[in-house]
């Protein structure tokens, strides 16, 4: 009987050492890599996860596609991504890194900009059309969907026929310089959000703001 119960301890023990698999999330910064690109308008993905690593304390190493960092929150893994791959390229790199972490497409965030929102707005959609938005385009090529939560951060449209291309790869005007300290921060807050608490919460909580 002794050795019974024993061999049943033994048996059982692997299985309450057996660690519950963490929940990852990839959250994606959309940009051109290059210092002629790191302020411009279009690379406000970038800044954001720039942002977020500062503010959670991990840095970005140079990895396969892209600058990657890893941090963990609250029983949470997060992969961040910036892809090295130039903004019209962004789906190989966020293929390759959902795949490598084993990723599930609904803990995937994009973040990009957009010109149909007035400066430092916040967008939070679960799904959508790329918007004219090449980076978004090549994503939905890519991963042949339109259901990935994508995060569009407001640039402004003041610029003239023709002439948006110049807008979204020019600088950011001191005005707007001053005023991306508070909307970085938000953003931050905004990220942290989708990861603890989910994009219906994170929508309702920032949309619009």
């Amino acid at each position: 009987m002794f050795r019974f119960l024993e061999s049943l301890f033994n048996w059982s023990a692997p299985l309450l050492e057996e660690k519950i698999p963490m929940k990852k999330f990839l959250i994606v910064g959309l940009g051109n890599i290059g210092a002629e690109y790191a302020e411009t308008r279009h690379n406000i993905g970038f800044k954001i996860l720039d942002a977020f690593s500062q503010k959670e304390g991990f840095l970005f190493e140079t990895e396969k596609l892209g600058e990657v960092g890893a941090l963990k929150i609250k029983g949470r893994s997060i992969i961040c991504l910036k892809p090295s791959t130039y903004m019209n390229r962004s789906g190989k790199a966020i293929r390759y890194w959902m795949e490598k972490e084993k990723v599930p497409l609904e803990n995937v965030l994009v973040v990009a900009d957009d010109i149909n929102l007035p400066f430092g707005t916040f967008r939070l959609k679960a799904k959508g059309s790329d918007g004219g938005h090449n980076g978004l385009r090549d994503i939905q090529q890519i991963l042949q969907t339109v259901t990935y939560s994508r995060f569009r951060f407001g640039v402004g449209s003041d610029f003239g026929k023709g002439r948006q291309v110049d807008y979204v790869l020019g600088e950011w005007s001191l005005e707007e310089k001053e005023a991306l300290k508070e909307r970085l921060e938000k953003s931050t807050e905004l990220i942290r959000s989708f990861v603890l608490s989910g994009i219906k919460n994170t929508m309702n909580t920032f949309n619009g703001t």
